[in-house]
């Protein structure tokens, strides 16, 4: 069942109240510590960690690999904010409740969210353990947060969308992986619901329809994300090969280990991209 606005509005502020009692901070930058930005958390100057379950309406992780608190602290010298695991639309959520985290740090202050994921590649071009910015994205969710009754305060019931992804950050992030010798490639991201793999005749499909890896995240946070205003910087894990022509079955123990190897690349990215945020 779809929330309406007033109840959505509830949500997060109350949501917001639980918060405010423990910090008044307020974080121009969020962070998804989704695959890939586990390590993040550990670079992070934590002054406070608050569990999921403390925070009236959060969701709670159903993954085990996916931690769930959000921390507040610093990074490089600036206030961030960190989603210590996120939520997928396969584990049952609506995507309302999947989104709910983003409107809350938006109304704690931040301006600039980075997400991270674990994606398959159907780009030959890419490799598995090579990291790619987002640039655009594919809504194959069959849903979208954005559905149901508008409020005007979170923002315009039509959402732009020519700009998911933005640009200016895009460009900081390949400046920042020349500087540092790290190969990061430019594409689509596919959302797929999961939590089943695809079929070979799907990702020729998705081949076919212009992505170059597909997922089973980011999309709804991000579609949230520019209907508040806020800039969005994406990355994705390239984690696997999905080939048609050679496809082998699922190796999961495989895919956490090539992300886990990657991982120090893209925490390299993040925390470098926030630090030339602060110069500017």
């Amino acid at each position: 069942m779809i929330d309406n606005a007033l109840e959505l509005s509830k949500k997060v502020n109350e949501a917001i109240g639980i918060i405010r009692r423990k910090t008044e901070v307020k974080p121009p930058i969020g962070i998804i510590l989704g695959t890939g930005l586990g390590g993040v958390a550990k670079e992070i100057d934590i002054h406070l960690s608050i569990p999921y379950d403390e925070i009236h309406h959060f969701p709670l992780s159903t993954v085990e690999f996916h931690k769930g608190n959000l921390i507040f602290g610093k990074l490089e010298n600036i206030d961030v904010v960190a989603m210590q695991g996120r939520f997928h639309y396969y584990e049952g959520y609506s995507m309302q409740q999947i989104t709910l985290p983003v409107r809350v740090m938006k109304y704690l202050g931040i301006k600039t969210l980075f997400i991270s994921n674990a994606c398959g590649t159907v780009n030959p071009n890419f490799r598995a353990g090579e990291i790619m910015v987002i640039e655009d994205h594919i809504n194959l969710l069959g849903n979208n947060p954005l559905i149901g009754i508008n409020d005007n305060t979170f923002g315009p019931r039509f959402t732009d969308m020519s700009e998911p992804y933005s640009k200016r950050l895009i460009n900081l992030a390949e400046e920042v992986a020349q500087n540092n010798a790290i190969k990061l490639n430019r594409g689509v991201y596919a959302a797929m619901t999961g939590p089943s793999l695809e079929t070979k005749a799907e990702y020729k499909f998705l081949r076919l329809i212009g992505a170059d890896v597909v997922g089973m995240s980011t999309v709804p946070e991000t579609i949230v994300a520019r209907q508040m205003g806020l800039e969005v910087l994406a990355f994705s894990i390239i984690t696997d090969e999905c080939f048609q022509e050679n496809l082998e079955p699922i190796n999961v123990d495989l895919i956490l280990s090539t992300a886990a190897k990657t991982e120090p690349k893209l925490c390299i990215l993040v925390r470098e991209v926030i630090k030339k945020i602060n110069m500017l």
